[in-house]
């Protein structure tokens, strides 16, 4: 049985029993005025992080949700955009769909706002998109990446990024791992299916992104995740699982490389009235102005005695310039 089809049975089981405590169902969940969520999909709520920001979804845009689990984040997407077909759903697991659809015919129940005709729940997995190119605002997925080997996640990669229109958004929370994960454990099908052994390190992770050819990459978080202790996982020295959320945008990447927000601000500290680099960056005295981590090493690198750069926040929603 390959690793695929191993996460396969494994949601099929939890999609019929949900199991309390998979992932970071124990993490409070992102409040919405007005939005009731049901019991049932908060104990499927097998997700690390969260890719719905509030920041990221006016205009009611289209959105294509990879792995559609219980259906929770599909609900609070369709919260943004109320319009029917709006969230796209993509599933390969039967149980799953089942679940998820149960569960929204609840949520339109407890909700008066929503009707179910607002998430449309396909077939499909994420190395083939059953959408057209170029068709949809935001390509989401929450814990699913990271069940993937380094080549299938770069496939997934490459379809959300043919499946967004052009400034499109890949918005997307998975586990990377403080330094590689052994071989004997990214070897074990059920803890990468269980999201314990399939994680990248943060730089790999987003290298991998950018490969696929998105040119800005923004932390929205990074956080503690999992410990995988020396007894239970065979270890030399515990392992630190973290869970990262990110939106990627489908823009060209500039001539010197990638954008990678992390929550980094440049601070000139001069005696003149500004400071500007000749390069799109402007630096008033003593205030703080965000920069992507590209820019900050160039800057500190140029004015080491007059330009202070601070650490990365891991907490960056916007507005900087690169």
């Amino acid at each position: 049985m390959t690793y695929l089809e191993t996460a396969a049975q494994f949601y099929h089981d939890v999609a019929q029993t949900p199991q309390i405590g998979l992932c970071c169902v124990q993490s409070t969940l992102l409040q919405l005025p007005g939005l009731k969520i049901p019991l049932p999909m908060q104990e499927m709520n097998y997700g690390c992080g969260t890719t719905v920001h509030p920041a990221e979804l006016a205009n009611q845009p289209t959105v294509l949700y990879v792995g559609v689990g219980g259906g929770l984040e599909a609900l609070q997407f369709a919260y943004f955009s109320r319009r029917p077909g709006a969230v796209i759903a993509i599933e390969p697991v039967a149980a799953m769909r089942e679940a998820a659809t149960r569960n929204l015919e609840i949520a339109a129940q407890e909700n008066s706002w929503f009707d179910t005709s607002f998430v449309k729940i396909c077939e499909g997995d994420a190395f083939s998109l059953p959408i057209a190119d170029a068709s949809v605002d935001v390509v989401a997925q929450n814990c699913l990446f990271n069940i993937f080997e380094p080549e299938d996640l770069t496939r997934a990669l490459k379809e959300a990024f043919r499946a967004l229109k052009l400034g499109g958004r890949l918005q997307m929370s998975d586990p990377i791992a403080t330094r590689s994960i052994p071989p004997h454990l990214q070897q074990d099908e059920r803890l990468r299916a269980m999201c314990l052994s399939g994680a990248l390190t943060y730089e790999e992770y987003i290298q991998l992104i950018i490969n696929a050819g998105f040119g800005q990459v923004e932390i929205r978080a990074r956080r503690p995740y999992r410990l995988l202790d020396t007894a239970t996982y065979n270890l030399d020295t515990n392992l630190l699982l973290e869970s990262l959320d990110s939106v990627s945008f489908k823009v060209a990447i500039p001539e010197d490389g990638a954008c990678v927000f992390t929550g980094k601000t440049a601070i000139y500290a001069g005696t003149e009235t500004f400071f500007d680099d000749r390069a799109g960056h402007i630096l008033q005295p003593g205030i703080p102005a965000a920069v992507c981590d590209k820019t900050a090493a160039k800057l500190a690198a140029s004015m080491p005695n007059e330009i202070i750069i601070t650490d990365s926040t891991w907490n960056y929603d916007g507005g900087g310039c690169c």
